[in-house]
């Protein structure tokens, strides 16, 4: 008697099928080494933004010697290439195609030979001198706008990299930290090098100070410095290269239709989620222009174990300190106040990153048929974000236009005091606490499940592999 077929290829057939979505238990978990690398990736672009923001205006008025006027408009300039750069990058890299290492990684790799070489000639001293406002204008834009077109990719990385909510919170965390120890590193580093080019006079009997006197050599440590700061574009591109790379694309057919930009960003900016977002800490932005370090790691922490909107109260930490610099202006107060103030910076730093990821998930779970719409989001958060420290600048310069601040004075009137305790205290605590009661009473994503998380990252990795 014949025995009966052993029922053998089914079970064969259905077990690619049913291990397909779990496969981010092995492939969605990040390495230590690739969040190191990921988070050095973005150290050059915060070395170089702290060391201009510090010495830029110094160098143009003291080195350089062109008028405040033009040092104004070099500055101003630069920050609206910057912004206005946002939603162009968005545009171009959601239009672009995917190559062999990926669709966002070239367009961070390849523009950090630009930003250096626009970075070095910013600090450079041209031998003629009637253009050096125009020279200083164009290198300035060029360079706020090449490095913007790496920052809206790079960023943007965070949702290719995994589809697992809390891998993407860590790398993210990881990201902050070595970007605001970045920013310490530019400030203090170029600091040390030109130091020795500036020599400020003590203010004796008169009301206004001597002009500070300027090195013969200022122009070479000026460009020793940007040099430094320059080569870190190639050594940390090298390190985010090795040790990051885009998720392979599954062959898994289209389930939707890319849409064009303007359609991406008129559904973007219309998401509930994330406009709360952006409302919430476009107020949080403009009262923190600072950064911290050490406290980033413990927020991390902070942010799974108690949840990201729990965490947001974090932020009125400096509340208290801010109007405590306010009441008593001294620099051991001062001192305090950017220590403790640090704790409460870090967690307005990483939150919104955080939560970014968690928005596009929201998103993408009900337009089913929008896809590819990453680089928008990220894009059109950065150029707020921006928008909202230009502004902070602008109303915290005219605010003390008009209160009578005199440059390089040694005692300045009495409004002029009042007006810097309002903007010390009152303006930051206003501020935070709009954009904490925005970010309480408005809808927010919930973080999806890591099946869900897969599903995306499938259909995510699919699109750009389509595009």
């Amino acid at each position: 008697m014949a025995a009966p077929p052993e029922p053998t290829p089914v079970p064969a057939e259905e077990e690619p099928r049913s291990e397909e979505p779990r496969s981010d238990s092995r492939g969605g978990r990040l390495s230590f080494c690739t969040k190191v690398c990921y988070g050095i990736g973005g150290v050059p672009n915060q070395v170089a933004s702290s060391a201009s923001a510090f010495y830029l205006q110094l160098f143009l008025l003291d080195v350089a010697q062109i008028p405040a006027a033009q040092a104004s408009l070099v500055l101003f300039g630069g920050r609206v290439s910057g912004a206005v750069a946002d939603p162009v990058a968005g545009f171009f890299i959601n239009k672009s195609r995917r190559t062999g290492s990926g669709r966002l990684m070239p367009w961070a790799l390849g523009c950090m030979p630009f930003i250096a070489l626009a970075y070095f000639f910013l600090w450079f001293l041209p031998p003629f001198t009637s253009l050096r406002g125009l020279w200083y204008t164009t290198f300035y834009c060029l360079f706020q706008a090449l490095a913007t077109f790496f920052q809206v990719p790079y960023t943007a990385l965070t949702m290719i990299l995994t589809p697992i909510p809390r891998e993407r919170d860590s790398a993210t965390a990881y990201r902050m930290t070595m970007e605001m120890a970045g920013t310490l590193i530019g400030a203090t580093v170029h600091g040390l090098i030109v130091s020795s080019a500036h020599r400020s006079q003590q203010c004796e009997d008169t009301v206004l100070s001597r002009p500070a006197t300027v090195s013969p050599d200022a122009t070479r440590l000026y460009s020793i410095a940007a040099a430094v700061v320059a080569v870190t574009y190639p050594v940390c591109g090298s390190l985010l290269c090795l040790g990051v790379k885009e998720q392979p694309e599954p062959s898994v057919p289209a389930s939707g239709q890319s849409l064009s930009f303007l359609a991406g960003l008129s559904l973007t900016t219309r998401h509930p989620p994330y406009v709360i977002l952006v409302a919430s800490f476009l107020f949080i932005s403009a009262a923190i222009q600072v950064s911290a370090v050490l406290s980033t790691p413990l927020w991390e922490r902070v942010l799974q174990r108690f949840g990201k909107r729990t965490s947001a109260f974090g932020i009125c930490a400096m509340v208290p300190f801010s109007i405590l610099l306010a009441a008593v202006p001294t620099a051991p107060v001062a001192y305090t106040v950017a220590f403790f103030s640090g704790m409460s910076i870090a967690v307005s730093l990483l939150l919104p990153w955080s939560m970014l990821p968690d928005v596009v998930d929201d998103f993408q779970l009900k337009h089913q048929r929008a896809l590819g719409l990453e680089t928008i989001f990220y894009s059109s958060y950065v150029f707020f974000t921006k928008l909202s420290g230009a502004g902070a600048l602008g109303i915290s310069t005219l605010s003390l236009e008009f209160a009578g601040y005199k440059a390089g004075a040694c005692e300045q009137a009495e409004e002029v005091v009042v007006t810097l305790k309002v903007l010390i205290g009152a303006v930051p605590t206003c501020m935070i606490l709009t954009g904490l009661c925005i970010l309480m009473v408005g809808p927010t994503a919930k973080v999806p499940t890591q099946d869900t998380s897969c599903q995306l990252s499938l259909r995510r990795r699919t699109s750009y592999s389509l595009a």
